[in-house]
């Protein structure tokens, strides 16, 4: 794999809202000559959660990064789907005329990460994948009423949440139905990191998260295991002691870390295949 030329140019910075089938998205396009770097949320977050980490990798670097449909700054719209959120990707990269990328994404954001870059090969210079996607989901009608429960239990802190850029401006069922369809996509996830041509480096955190009980996510992150020995693109770059809510704000340096080691990895590669 080679890198695009156009990492090469320097582009102006640049803010403001890209439209999108029904809706425009918040995007904030630092500029520059660096590698172009796209980060993504996770499933109710806004970007503001990665603005540590752009501070911790600094100049040499072209950080893109956007709100999610009705997250942050961004609009309103009838379709909350994951296949949405491939489409924003592509939205974004058009509009800011990005062709080779690396995916920066946290949780619901690695997942997306992952399943952009599986279907656009050429274009993923590689993905971290921030505490995620592991290859388990919850696909029973038993589990999906337990994630309605969760969400029932919280309702009252969503509004909280969203001043907090953690949760979105839709319903409390339309925040299940995201969750739901998320878990059904992790549990499909086995084909697609057996096969992932482009290398992908896990940030994991340690111990359970907000909503999370006994040591299931940590059993999240153990189901991982055997795609590292049967794929050698997919590799743990660190493994942390915050939590999969805190990881972003406490550890922020071992992420930025990733990134750039998987960067400079790109761009040896790039160097050899000229």
């Amino acid at each position: 794999m080679t890198t695009s030329s156009s990492s090469q140019m320097i582009k102006p910075a640049w803010s403001g809202m890209v439209p999108v089938d029904d809706t425009e998205l918040a995007v904030t396009d630092t500029g520059g000559a660096g590698l172009p770097v796209i980060y993504l949320n996770g499933s109710y977050a806004s970007q503001r959660h990665w603005k540590r980490v752009i501070a911790d990798l600094a100049d040499g670097y072209r950080h893109i990064a956007f709100d999610e449909r009705a997250r942050g700054r961004s609009k309103l719209s009838a379709d909350y789907s994951f296949d949405a959120c491939l489409r924003d990707i592509d939205a974004v990269l058009a509009a800011r005329g990005v062709d080779q990328v690396l995916l920066v994404g946290w949780s619901y954001g690695a997942l997306l990460g992952v399943r952009w870059a599986h279907r656009n090969p050429e274009r993923a210079l590689g993905v971290v994948g921030v505490d995620g996607p592991y290859p388990v989901g919850w696909t029973t009608d038993a589990e999906h009423e337990e994630i309605r429960k969760v969400f029932h239990r919280m309702r009252l802190f969503i509004p909280l949440a969203r001043r907090l850029g953690m949760a979105a401006r839709f319903s409390g069922e339309q925040h299940v139905e995201v969750a739901i369809e998320a878990h059904l996509l992790h549990a499909a996830l086995t084909p697609v990191l057996e096969t992932m041509p482009v290398p992908v480096r896990y940030v994991e955190a340690s111990g359970e998260g907000l909503g999370s009980r006994d040591d299931l996510q940590e059993q999240m992150r153990k189901s991982l295991d055997p795609l590292l020995v049967s794929n050698p693109n997919l590799k743990v770059g660190a493994k942390v002691a915050s939590n999969h809510g805190s990881i972003l704000r406490k550890d922020s340096p071992a992420v930025a870390g990733v990134v750039r080691e998987l960067a400079a990895s790109v761009s040896t590669q790039g160097q050899a295949g000229r």
